[in-house]
């Protein structure tokens, strides 16, 4: 089993390019089913979520291979339907893959999806829409059992933004007849990112970006090249590392507007921002003081992905901060975590209040989650002495070797793989780092 070893207190500083979105790069590549050919996808990070979603695509019959940061994806051998509850089971977005089958193969089945136990994150919405669209969808034996073929357009209105199903709902209605108008669509960077690669290979996609989008069915798509766009959660993680350290480090390869609903937050803190060309330099204060109140909420509210790292340092803040949490009800699970630190946290219900302290030592502590790991490791990058964070299976699945990122930029972070080299106290690097190492 491995973990990280954080000996805490370094500054962070230097410099980092941010690699590909997560929440971006996992429905392009389930969109990817709609292209008749070659998709050549660039800034595709080495998560597992990703390794999971290209073992989807190979059980489904594509061809894919890595050339660097970039996947080429080939669906011209795509045969099946089903997706076994195997590779289900590993990640949430994998419900994601129903809207493309549906489009691709005109029926689809899907045991129910696994991921984060951040909350009960209903399917509902999918397949209230889906079923608005004509699709047939019926449950059998825990599995999603979809059909249809030539059916109309409609207009969906979704009673919450839901990302995920903003996005089936596209794939779903790609090559539909007519035009089919999507309300209240999620407004998301990663939705727009998923139109721009559509729209590329030849779909008729408008209002990315707007609560109305509007799909105007083709009959197919061809061949394509995109870039994913930068990963804005990476980004408010490192800035959070960055303020909670009392440090100076430069982003690179940054989208300054999809960072907009956090930027003003950290200015309350106040660090110092300075953008450039691509570029957002974060120097934080001695110590930060603490903000007001954040309320978590679809874009282009704070994002409820970031909340868990700005309670991380928040809790070395001076003053007391209050975090208002109306996405997931269970997205405060890494908090008793951040309690092994020293830090001082109150839970209201949806409601944290995170009394600042001077210090936090440091701890054995557990990932809760994807994001509430990366809220951990914030905390002991803050502590004095050294901490040990268990279960980081969590943050591979959506951050590009965390430990070597955060070492670059001066963190004492290792990954230490078993009990022997953990009592010789030896770094042995992952084949993921060597590669990163070498690049």
């Amino acid at each position: 089993m491995e973990y990280f070893k954080i000996n805490g207190g370094n500054k962070l500083n230097g410099s980092i390019r941010l690699h590909g979105a997560k929440n971006s790069v996992l429905p392009l590549l389930a969109a990817s089913l709609l292209i008749k050919g070659e998709s050549v996808i660039h800034n595709c990070p080495r998560l597992s979520d990703v390794d999971n979603t290209v073992k989807i695509l190979r059980h489904l019959g594509a061809e894919v291979r890595r050339e660097g940061s970039t996947l080429i994806v080939n669906t011209a051998c795509v045969n099946k339907y089903d997706i076994p509850e195997v590779l289900m089971r590993e990640m949430r977005s994998s419900i994601i893959f129903l809207g493309a089958l549906l489009s691709v193969m005109k029926k689809a089945r899907l045991s129910v999806p696994g991921g984060c136990e951040i909350g009960l994150r209903p399917i509902d919405l999918h397949i209230k829409g889906l079923r608005d669209l004509g699709y047939v969808i019926e449950f059998k034996d825990g599995n999603i059992c979809a059909s249809g073929e030539n059916k109309g357009s409609n207009d969906i209105y979704l009673s919450y933004p839901s990302v995920g199903a903003t996005e089936n709902l596209i794939l779903a209605s790609v090559f539909l007849k007519g035009k089919t108008r999507i309300i209240n669509a999620a407004r998301e960077p990663e939705i727009c990112d998923l139109c721009d690669y559509l729209t590329g290979a030849g779909a008729k996609v408008y209002g990315a970006g707007s609560t109305v989008i509007e799909i105007e069915g083709v009959n197919s798509l061809h061949e394509t090249e995109h870039t994913v766009i930068p990963d804005r959660i990476l980004a408010s993680t490192l800035m959070c590392a960055t303020a909670v350290t009392g440090g100076n480090v430069r982003l690179e390869g940054v989208k300054l507007g999809d960072l907009s609903p956090v930027l003003s937050a950290f200015c309350e803190t106040g660090c110092k921002l300075y953008a450039g060309d691509r570029t957002l330099t974060v120097k934080a204060p001695k110590r930060i003081r603490s903000i007001k109140s954040i309320k978590t909420g679809p874009y282009p509210d704070f994002p409820t992905d970031s909340q868990a790292m700005f309670s991380a340092m928040l809790t070395v803040a001076n003053g007391v901060s209050v975090i208002n949490e109306t996405v997931f009800e269970n997205r405060f699970r890494h908090i008793r975590e951040l309690e092994r630190f020293g830090a001082e946290v109150t839970i209201h219900d949806r409601c944290a209040v995170i009394r600042g302290v001077k210090t936090l030592c440091g701890a054995k502590a557990s990932c809760t989650d994807l994001r509430g790991g990366a809220a951990v490791v914030i905390a002991a990058l803050a502590a004095n002495g050294v901490s040990e964070i268990n279960n980081i299976y969590h943050i591979d699945r959506g951050y590009e070797c965390f430990e070597t990122q955060l070492s670059r930029l001066g963190a004492a972070v290792t990954r230490i793989k078993d009990e022997k080299e953990k009592q010789g106290n030896k770094k042995t690097y992952t084949e993921s780092e060597r590669r990163v190492q070498s690049a």
